[in-house]
């Protein structure tokens, strides 16, 4: 039996309890909300028919880039979930459009997308300690309006907040996880020349981290055990970035750009030996080998 809204709050909940749903679900639980999980591992999979019940359901599911391209149909399966009417919030990237091409798909119910920015070492934090909240609409429609309100009412409240179109919301996604692979691999690109000098990296680090106008989260090349713009995000999020880009945009200095930053990594990645399991996810083994073959 479905659990009730505790004190008129929404029910809310989650499909997918990774570390993105795991901890957004945990912080809604310690502010007072019941909250329903749904994921295909124990002990939530029995829980599966209890989301229709949900007010608000949070979609965390992965969007893998595979060498076929982006694949939102995981996301897809999991909006069929959500019960007539009821508000769907998805997480999870997308490239821009695909929020309102869902909504088509699933005209029954509210489709909403809310970018999130957290990392899997603070995830926990990042959650308690938003620094914006962007809910995005793929309808200016006053029920649209309505849900974006709510939704925005029940997260944790953050110093910035947007509420706007859900292809300008898919876009600051992107925006964030672009922003930081290109600083990865600017930081790389002056690191490769430090070590031709002999140069240690330390003062260099310490000077880039001190400058007040300079983005140095990344100033430290030699990351989690290699260089490179690694992990789940990244590497996935930059393929379906720039494949998307070439498609609707195709500016060809913009699209040479993305390309030779997504070369530059690969070549980080095989020559350190990182991530090569998530490289080949998204770019198959063939792009593992040309790797190779340029650090020889």
């Amino acid at each position: 039996m479905a659990q009730k809204s505790s004190k008129n709050k929404p029910l809310i909940g989650f499909v997918g309890q990774g570390y993105v749903g795991k901890n957004y679900a945990d912080d809604f639980e310690s502010r007072g909300y019941s909250v329903v999980r749904y994921s295909l591992e124990e002990p939530y999979i029995a829980n599966k028919d209890l989301i229709k019940d949900c007010d608000v359901v949070f979609v965390a599911v992965p969007t893998p880039s595979t060498p076929r391209g982006f694949d939102a149909s995981i996301v897809d399966g999991a909006l069929s979930l959500v019960g007539k009417g009821k508000i769907a919030v998805i997480k999870s990237t997308l490239v821009p459009g695909t929020t309102r091409k869902l909504q088509k798909r699933h005209s029954g119910i509210l489709v909403l997308f809310c970018p999130e920015f957290l990392s899997v070492a603070t995830a926990a934090y990042d959650v308690a300690n938003p620094f914006v909240n962007v809910i995005g609409s793929p309808s200016k429609s006053a029920r649209h309006r309505k849900a974006s309100k709510l939704v925005l009412s029940v997260l944790k409240k953050a110093p910035t907040w947007e509420l706007c179109t859900s292809e300008e919301a898919e876009l600051v996604k992107y925006a964030h996880n672009i922003s930081g692979y290109m600083q990865i691999m600017t930081f790389n690109i002056v690191y490769d020349l430090a070590e031709y000098y002999g140069s240690d990296w330390g003062p260099i680090q310490r000077a880039i981290e001190g400058d007040p106008l300079v983005c140095n989260r990344y100033a430290n090349p030699v990351h989690k055990g290699g260089r490179g713009a690694g992990g789940f995000c990244f590497i996935k999020d930059m393929a379906a970035f720039a494949r998307h880009y070439e498609s609707v945009v195709g500016e060809r200095a913009g699209v040479a750009l993305l390309k030779a930053a997504q070369e530059k990594n690969i070549n980080l990645l095989t020559a350190s030996r990182k991530d090569l399991e998530l490289l080949e996810g998204v770019y198959g083994s063939n792009a593992i080998r040309r790797g190779k073959k340029a650090n020889r």
